[in-house]
């Protein structure tokens, strides 16, 4: 009977099936959250564990049948991996190694040309929760001397029970697309500790349905625009036929409307944990924060004309799960840049194996490395920032989006495609200017100080 009334749906609404099931997955975490307020607050753990792990399973099963059974296996032998080697070093790599070869294998036998909604979306989640969960049980056996201010929020006193891990896993608000959370969040969670009302449920309807009508709004922009913006259209001949301009505005509005899909998802799945109250982040200034679950900052997303701060604005919880699980656990290597490269190559193998993942990671640190230097070359020069702060700043901020968006998307290219021989037609069809844009203005970066720094500056900064 399902079945056939979600074929329906999905032809009346013009979207794949699989679409559609993970969208009334993400918004049936509102009912969820609101029978955790009015029945489960002041229940037992085990009952709040029961239901956050039954209903995350239906949910589980909803999309993706029987296959549900990686997730659940996973989760096993991760309570297994903890009970068994304790708080170790091993325990750590052991469960790095099996959660990442896992996901990998699943990517392996199920990856396809095309960017397809299976067990392995979740599952992804899922394996940083995990990864997550072994070194927080790890940082909970040192002097709280040796940790940071981060992993003295997350570590774990005790080893969790089975049903704690299990409700972790697949809490509704987390577990099919992110946001990326603590256990350490989860078990405030569920001792009623994440409200802005002592003993009672939190005040948090009104910035759950805010949220709500952000993520509808950024959903409603890409299902009207995205038709006339699809991948296949880069691998026509009427693409290739267009003059050169007409190509590059087409990579640029291609990816500002794109990446609505993903906004879309998380800022109403945000919506869900911060009615449920895991989105409390304490108080502020005399205001409560309900922003612990943010995975977008949409204002800074759709302000910022620097590729850094779409960065910072994008996939926030991911980004700093790698922050401090990756990128400040390689601390010992004594080399930012290096630690980087390596924080970005483990991103990119954790989103998959296709080669544009690896080229879209690789152009990040590329680009990011060169507008640090030019951004610091406007800073040195006086005649830079006479420039940037006088009134023709409205037209340099205007320019600087158009620059901004048009990389943007060009850097977006291999990781929407894929494929290699995909990326590379696009490319070629636009002479790689995204290419030789970076790489002269990576080589021509040291005369341009040499010529717009004066001398005592450059001088000053040598010495620090």
């Amino acid at each position: 009977m399902a079945a056939p009334l979600m074929e329906k749906l999905s032809e009346s609404l013009g979207s794949p099936e699989p679409a559609v099931r993970l969208m009334l997955s993400i918004l049936i975490g509102y009912p969820c959250a609101l029978v955790y307020r009015r029945f489960l607050f002041h229940q037992s753990a085990t009952v709040i564990h029961l239901f956050h792990a039954f209903s995350g399973l239906a949910l589980a099963a909803f999309n993706f049948g029987s296959q549900l059974y990686h997730s659940t296996l996973c989760v096993l032998v991760q309570f297994l991996m903890l009970r068994l080697m304790g708080r170790t070093v091993t325990a750590v790599l052991s469960s790095f190694i099996f959660q990442m070869i896992y996901l990998l294998a699943g990517y392996y036998y199920t990856a396809t040309e095309k960017y397809d909604i299976m067990w392995t979306m979740p599952h992804c989640v899922l394996t940083l929760k995990l990864v997550g969960l072994s070194f927080d049980y790890y940082d909970g056996g040192k002097d709280s001397s040796q940790l940071s201010s981060e992993q003295k929020n997350s570590a774990l006193s005790s080893v969790p029970s089975l049903l704690e891990i299990f409700g972790f896993s697949y809490f509704y608000g987390g577990f099919l697309v992110g946001p990326q959370f603590t256990l350490r969040s989860y078990q405030r969670l569920v001792a009623g500790e994440l409200t802005d009302c002592p003993g009672k449920p939190p005040n948090s309807v009104i910035p759950a349905m805010k949220r709500f009508s952000v993520g509808f709004a950024c959903l409603a922009i890409y299902t009207i625009f995205s038709p006339y913006y699809p991948d296949s259209y880069f691998l026509t001949d009427e693409y290739e036929a267009q003059p050169f301009w007409y190509r590059c505005v087409f990579i640029l509005l291609w990816a500002k409307i794109g990446l609505y899909k993903y906004v879309s998802c998380w800022v109403i799945e945000e919506g869900s944990c911060i009615l449920s109250g895991l989105g409390y982040n304490g108080v502020v200034d005399g205001k409560h924060q309900w922003d612990a679950c943010a995975n977008m900052k949409v204002w800074l997303f759709e302000t910022t004309p620097l590729f850094g701060g779409t960065i910072a604005s994008f996939n926030i919880n991911t980004n700093a799960w790698a922050a401090r699980h990756v990128f400040k656990r390689l601390k010992f290597l004594g080399n930012k840049a290096l630690s980087h490269v390596a924080t970005l190559a483990f991103l990119a193998i954790w989103h998959g194996l296709h080669s544009g993942y690896a080229l879209c990671f690789s152009m990040e640190f590329f680009i990011i490395t060169v507008e640090r230097q030019a951004l610091a070359l406007v800073r040195d020069s006086p005649l830079l920032m006479k420039l940037a702060n006088s009134s023709l700043y409205p037209l340099i901020y205007v320019v600087q989006q158009f620059f901004h968006w048009l990389f943007m998307g060009y850097s977006l290219v291999p990781f929407c495609l894929f494929s290699y021989d995909k990326w590379l037609k696009v490319y070629s069809s636009v002479y790689f200017c995204g290419h030789i844009f970076f790489l002269v203005a990576f080589l021509i970066m040291p005369y341009l100080r040499k010529v717009l720094v004066p001398k005592k500056e450059r001088s000053q900064k040598k010495q620090e």
